[in-house]
């Protein structure tokens, strides 16, 4: 017997987040759209949002949203504008991961969420903390940091994102400018606790390793590493923390940076944000160049599905082609942002 609308959505709703839940949902959606159910359509889409935007298919979200936001258009006083502007700052958060989304595009994104943030009376700081967020993507920092500083003069809200997203932001910045006490010195509330949520410290902690380092608190570093990796191991949404994790320990533990390689490999064979994948094979083609620089003989495990696209899959093999892809990525994204900001950033990242 085939379900309906309510079982499959009765399914989803018992499954924990991730693939299987979202082709659960994805099924819904089709029978919705086929029996022109336009409630029921909106109502699985928001799950997909939800689901997709924080378990590593942010693609997925992205166009769920984007059916949302037309039918709100259409029709506003049947939809809750409030749920809906809090999913659209998720999909602002996550449109520069996608070289091939133009600038013009991503700017025009931004401000329709400024102008429509401001038609339902929200203050301008979220407009604010995401334009700096952007630009920092971007590899604009000085204009990262203006947006920053205008940000911080404007009151929070109800739509404000969580103060410890707000101050992760301002520790990864400091960390990008190379200012490593300013970044130490911003990351104390989240490191104490007092500022937390359900990504921080998860993605703050691993901006301090080489800030870290470089001062001379190598003890620090590695408890800050093992608290870190504990929190984003095999997390699918997170790729970008376990690749910082995977360049800290290059340096100080290549046998467990290895390890942690072939732990999440298989995530980057369907990942679906471009930058995450950029981060992970940079710097796991910087850990096969320094084993090879060491005369290690160590192997690579790899998933089936990679062994039948790779003949060669010894490391003289594998160190330039995840190399070569991160180099790939990193001129596709300066392209777009028309800088050189990733390709001198990626040929650095490379160095051992």
């Amino acid at each position: 017997m085939e379900l309906d609308f309510e079982d499959l959505m009765d399914q989803a709703y018992d499954l924990p987040p991730g693939a299987a839940k979202l082709e659960v949902l994805e099924a819904a959606v089709r029978i919705a759209d086929a029996e022109g159910d336009i409630d029921n359509a909106f109502e699985a889409r928001g799950e997909i949002v939800e689901t997709a935007i924080f378990h590593g298919y942010p693609l997925k979200a992205i166009i769920a949203f984007s059916w949302q936001l037309g039918q709100y258009d259409q029709d506003p006083e049947n939809y809750d504008s409030s749920d809906l502007m809090w999913s659209y700052k998720w999909i602002v958060g996550n449109i520069s991961n996608f070289p091939e989304v133009p600038m013009s595009q991503i700017r025009e994104l931004v401000e329709d969420l400024g102008k429509r943030f401001k038609e339902h009376g929200y203050s301008s700081r979220t407009y604010l903390y995401y334009r700096s967020r952007h630009a920092l993507s971007h590899g604009k920092l000085d204009e990262a940091k203006d947006f920053l500083q205008q940000m911080m003069k404007v009151d929070r809200d109800f739509m404000t994102d969580c103060i410890a997203c707000e101050q992760n932001h301002i520790v990864q910045l400091y960390a990008q400018l190379g200012e490593d006490e300013q970044a130490l010195k911003a990351a104390e509330p989240i490191l104490s606790g007092k500022m937390k949520c359900a990504e921080v410290p998860h993605i703050t902690l691993p901006h301090l390793l080489s800030p870290l380092l470089r001062q001379g608190s190598p003890e620090e570093a590695q408890k800050l590493h093992t608290k870190g990796y504990r929190l984003v191991k095999g997390k699918r949404d997170l790729l970008e923390s376990v690749a910082q994790h995977i360049h800290y320990l290059t340096d100080v533990n290549p046998a467990k940076a290895l390890e942690v390689v072939e732990l999440h490999l298989a995530f980057i064979l369907d990942h679906e944000n471009p930058y995450e994948v950029m981060q992970f094979n940079l710097f796991t083609a910087r850990l096969l160049k320094k084993l090879l620089k060491e005369g290690s003989e160590a192997r690579l495990r790899l998933p089936a599905s990679f062994l039948a696209a790779h003949e060669d899959t010894s490391l003289p093999a594998l160190a330039p082609h995840f190399e070569a892809l991160a180099l790939s990525a990193a001129k596709r994204f300066d392209t777009r942002n028309g800088n050189d900001y990733y390709s001198k950033k990626i040929s650095a990242g490379l160095l051992v």
